[in-house]
């Protein structure tokens, strides 16, 4: 499916329900149609799959980034001070919840950690606002798989003196990050497990 900016219906309205059960459901389709492949892949781990999941196809979508902004807010824990992640898969993400925030009256910074750190300047590994130590971050991530791409940030904003107890990501592959977490004491939750994804493409698709 090829996203034309001219051709937004009515129908696009979805990402701006007030139901948050049809925001969740607008999302997964989006997955569905935009992100989800099947075919025979190479992972970033050198590991093949016969399936990929291109998050960015629905990160960087209009109605896509509203609609991930939205429930990813709902899911936030009440004190939460940050979201943050590593770049570049989680940058559109933390920047929709941080606006949606805004937009909710309850304005929470977005961080955006590097994998390596400046060459110039202050050097930083983390982008974004200067926060007291000991403020409350949330990582954000697009796909987990093992769960080691998204504990980069964590282990970083930690080094700064930033509190993270939680990862939340859009889709969780089922392949060991869950328990990779649970196993170092990190909450996790995802909005949609891979099962939800092949599940509801096998529907669109039949």
């Amino acid at each position: 499916m090829v996203y034309y900016a001219e051709n937004s219906t009515q129908k696009d309205s979805w990402a701006t329900d007030t139901d948050i059960n049809v925001i969740r459901q607008g999302l997964l389709d989006l997955f569905c149609q935009l992100a989800y492949q099947e075919g025979d892949f190479i992972l970033s781990s050198g590991a093949r799959s016969t399936y990929y999941i291109n998050g960015k196809q629905v990160t960087l979508h209009p109605q896509g980034a509203l609609a991930i902004g939205r429930l990813l807010f709902h899911m936030l824990p009440p004190n939460t001070q940050a979201v943050a992640g590593l770049t570049l898969g989680a940058d559109p993400i933390v920047s929709a919840v941080s606006l949606v925030s805004a937009l909710e009256n309850r304005p929470i910074p977005a961080l955006i950690v590097r994998k390596e750190a400046k060459g110039h300047g202050t050097k930083a590994y983390i982008e974004g606002p200067t926060l007291p130590p000991g403020s409350e971050a949330i990582v954000l991530e697009d796909v987990v798989t093992t769960g080691q791409s998204a504990m980069k940030a964590v282990t970083r904003l930690r080094d700064a003196g930033y509190t993270v107890n939680k990862v939340i990501s859009l889709i969780d592959r089922e392949q060991g990050g869950a328990e990779y977490y649970k196993s170092v004491n990190l909450q996790f939750e995802a909005v949609f497990s891979i099962t939800d994804i092949q599940e509801r493409y096998k529907q669109i698709s039949d």
